[in-house]
């Protein structure tokens, strides 16, 4: 009855209609798996392409340390270290003391040198007045061998008339002949003197042979003076001073300390030489040093070494032999390196990682 006024009374609600949601084509993974493949393939391709063209115009050498000009200070003379005005780590100025030795010897050996070119000076001097004094003697005997002619031509006319005994006659012939054999030897005495004045009675005794002889080892003198003071060759810091101490011998040619330049300072890297296809002086340079991982420098390829790192060795590959194996060389490139006030200091051996701008750029040309 409930069920009958029911639906009389109302008509029942409707039931709720299901959208059904649009199906989505699902690709099987049997279709999905070669596209992945050939996907990921492609894509490892085509980022190794675009490496490999990116890639060829930097060179980055981790084989380079930092070099500077160094010198062994020594003497090429011998004597007592007089004192030694630096100390070992010192910054130090070319032209700047950095070891005496005694100077007494060389001293004395100048003095002595000065005596012996004034000494020469005044033998010259007096031999350019003996040679004017023999012209004289000469032309003095000269003379006297005219007197005893004039004398001789007498005797020959009154020995025929009985005037005079033919022993006078002899004495005035002997006379002649003794006068004028001295007057010989007077004339060959004299051009030997004038020989000794090089052909020039009034020559300049600071031209001749002897003087410039004497001057020579004056010369020498002062110049082992001057070379018992060493000097900084130029400007850098010392090293090992402490080797030599004040009352020491040093010996001619011995090392005594080192000194390490602070300008001229360059990085030495060796890189393959597969790597220099296109690196060349001019090129643009990163630097990092180890030591200051926070700083870089900017440089520039200076040259490039004309042989290999293993030319200059001790013992040099021998790559005759029947048992060869190659091996990659390294080539020297000298990197100068610029540095700016406030710049950490750079010391010879240091390790570094120079970045070499090459400026070359790939194609694809170069694939083929």
């Amino acid at each position: 009855m409930s069920q009958a006024t029911t639906t009389a009374g109302g008509a029942a609600p409707a039931a709720p209609r299901v959208t059904e949601a649009p199906v989505r084509p699902r690709i099987s993974r049997r279709a999905l798996r070669p596209v992945l493949m050939l996907g990921g393939i492609l894509a490892v391709a085509v980022g190794s392409a675009a490496w490999w063209i990116t890639g060829g115009r930097y060179v980055d050498i981790d084989d380079a340390y930092v070099q500077a000009a160094k010198e062994t200070v020594a003497t090429d003379v011998s004597g007592i270290v007089q004192s030694v005005p630096v100390h070992d780590g010192q910054l130090v100025h070319k032209g700047q003391v950095l070891l005496r030795l005694d100077p007494l010897q060389y001293q004395i050996a100048v003095d002595a040198a000065k005596a012996n070119r004034g000494s020469v000076v005044s033998d010259m001097e007096a031999e350019k007045l003996t040679y004017r004094r023999m012209l004289r003697d000469v032309d003095a005997k000269a003379a006297q061998v005219q007197s005893d002619q004039a004398n001789f031509g007498r005797m020959a006319n009154l020995v025929r008339s009985g005037g005079v005994t033919r022993a006078e006659y002899d004495n005035a012939k002997f006379q002649l002949a003794a006068d004028q054999q001295a007057l010989d030897a007077l004339n060959v005495r004299a051009r030997v003197q004038l020989a000794e004045l090089g052909g020039n009675p009034d020559v300049d005794v600071h031209t001749m042979s002897k003087y410039l002889m004497a001057k020579a080892r004056l010369d020498e003198a002062e110049r082992e003076l001057r070379d018992s003071v060493i000097y900084a060759p130029f400007d850098g810091v010392v090293t090992q001073v402490d080797t030599v101490q004040p009352g020491m011998y040093l010996g001619a040619s011995t090392a005594a300390f080192g000194i390490v330049s602070t300008d001229r300072v360059w990085v030495e890297a060796n890189p393959k030489e597969t790597e220099l296809t296109w690196v060349k002086p001019g090129n643009q340079v990163e630097v990092d040093v180890d030591t200051y991982p926070d700083h870089a420098w900017k440089g520039e390829v200076e040259s490039i070494a004309p042989n290999s790192g293993s030319e200059f060795s001790v013992l040099p590959a021998q790559n005759t032999s029947g048992n060869w194996v190659k091996v990659v060389q390294r080539i020297p490139v000298r990197i100068r390196v610029d540095r700016k006030p406030g710049d950490p200091a750079l010391r010879a051996g240091m390790s570094v990682e120079a970045d070499i701008d090459t400026a070359h750029q790939r194609t694809w040309r170069d694939l083929f």
